[in-house]
């Protein structure tokens, strides 16, 4: 019988670890050749969630639980789970059921009956979301597309099913500074997009507030691509170019009627705004190079502190 395996990242997730359990176990019963193994990651959270995940595993030993040392993000979350996922096919999945469990054999069926080496999930709306929210993430996917070689679909989640061979490739890449939605594309593989529409929490909070998806989408453009390096070549061509033409039309108007060189205020205001173009290509370098400067370090992008579950025994890491 094959396996698949629902890696399920998780950062206080005490109030929907239980009912996205309940909900996941309900429809996995009834895929068919089908044997689950669920891979729960605890991302260092400061609440009940892992006592809980101890719990259901101590229930059901088809439950595997990785305990970080403390919070690496959901990046580093899902790549621990990906590396330490044993089934044939791996479903990558969120506790809070935004990622609807139902979806779960259609995924399936595309992976295994059409053919495909993935199945994944994108949203259609984005019913919900603050409207402010919801224009800049449609903005971003125009700006990261342009901008990039990688396709990333709007709306795309992380919710996929992929085959071994694909859930290995995206493992491999161990660069520090991950965007998932990037990687699961640059990786290739042919994938099928099964849409939805937007569902909320099942319950408590996002983690994700406006300022930290903010940040994340800057990674995926520093990630995926180098355009901004070219911005900041291309500004500094053109305002020199402009400089030159300036101080030809100075020593020209000078040269001709005399005493017209005066005129400090403007010319305050023009080396204010110079300056400031170039702290921005300063700042757009020094992102690169930060991002450079975590690579080369080359830490672990997760570190585990301990493990259990499937087979009953826990270790410690």
């Amino acid at each position: 019988m094959e396996r698949l395996s629902i890696v399920v990242p998780c950062f206080n997730e005490e109030e929907t670890a239980e009912h996205f359990y309940q909900a996941a176990s309900a429809v996995c019963a009834a895929l068919p050749g089908v044997e689950t193994e669920f891979i729960f990651v605890d991302d260092g959270s400061r609440d009940r969630t892992l006592p809980i995940l101890k719990e259901l595993a101590g229930r059901d030993r088809r439950v595997r639980w990785l305990a970080l040392s403390r919070n690496f993000g959901k990046e580093a979350a899902l790549l621990a789970g990906l590396e330490h996922a044993r089934g044939d096919y791996v479903a990558v999945m969120d506790a809070d059921l935004q990622d609807p469990p139902e979806l779960l054999p259609q995924l399936l069926e595309a992976v295994r009956g059409e053919g495909y080496d993935c199945a994944a999930v994108r949203r259609v709306d984005r019913k919900g979301e603050p409207p402010i929210r919801s224009w800049f993430a449609r903005q971003f996917y125009k700006l990261i597309n342009k901008m990039s070689r990688t396709e990333i679909v709007d709306g795309a989640r992380d919710y996929r099913l992929m085959t071994r061979q694909m859930a290995d490739a995206v493992a491999r890449l161990t660069e520090y500074n991950r965007f998932s939605k990037g990687i699961f594309s640059w990786v290739g593989f042919r994938t099928k997009w099964v849409e939805t529409e937007n569902v909320e929490r099942a319950a408590g909070e996002s983690k994700w507030s406006f300022f930290k998806l903010l940040l994340y989408a800057l990674d995926g453009i520093i990630a995926f691509s180098t355009a901004p390096l070219a911005v900041a070549s291309v500004l500094g061509l053109v305002f020199c170019v402009i400089a030159f033409f300036a101080i030809i039309f100075v020593i020209v108007r000078q040269l001709l009627w005399g005493g017209s060189a005066f005129g400090w205020p403007s010319l305050v205001c023009i080396i204010l705004f110079l300056a400031g173009v170039q702290l921005f290509c300063i700042g757009i370098v020094g992102q690169y190079l930060a991002k450079t400067y975590l690579e080369v370090k080359k830490r672990p992008i997760y570190i585990l502190r301990e493990s259990g579950g499937g087979s009953g025994d826990e270790k410690q890491g």
